[in-house]
């Protein structure tokens, strides 16, 4: 696990330059619960990237899936998945599979945007695990919010 964790954080840690003409394309990624609570909140800079990690519920390993702020949308770049294990596996024309080196796989240059740049996830007990990792931090959904729907999106930064 800690070389896949170590190889998301490069990817997804990594700012990239892009000229930009027009309002600022930094963004905030929110998760709210319940009667829309914040339960957390990450500053994304314009080309930055965040991943959602889990634990598989049968197989116990970690799953990832990595976003980037594109201009302000909300973008999946790539996917790691140790296993072909249940609710797993690459689907053809969505993205390409190469090898982690490690027995697993990634799914690369997915490119996927996030319509309305939200999506509503049914967080996991604390075996499960959901957990954002941004800038070498780690945040635990689960602890947050274990059993509760929660939504995810990329928002624009609040005026200071």
């Amino acid at each position: 696990m800690t070389s896949v964790l170590a190889a998301s954080q490069r990817h997804d840690g990594t700012a990239t330059a892009k000229a930009s003409a027009g309002p600022s394309q930094d963004r905030v990624l929110e998760v709210r619960g319940r009667r829309d609570t914040l339960l957390a909140s990450l500053s994304v800079p314009e080309g930055e990237g965040w991943c959602l990690e889990w634990n598989h519920s049968v197989e116990g390993f970690p799953v990832l899936d990595c976003y980037r702020n594109d201009q302000g949308q909300m973008v999946l770049e790539r996917s790691h998945q140790p296993d072909f294990a249940a609710g797993l596996g690459h689907v053809p024309g969505r993205g390409r599979q190469v090898s982690d080196g490690h027995g697993g796989y990634w799914i690369e240059d997915i490119h996927e945007p996030v319509l309305g740049n939200r999506y509503l996830l049914r967080v996991g007990s604390l075996r499960v695990n959901h957990r954002l990792i941004h800038a070498g931090k780690t945040v635990s959904l689960s602890e947050l919010a274990a059993g509760q729907r929660v939504s995810i999106e990329l928002r624009p930064m609040p005026a200071p």
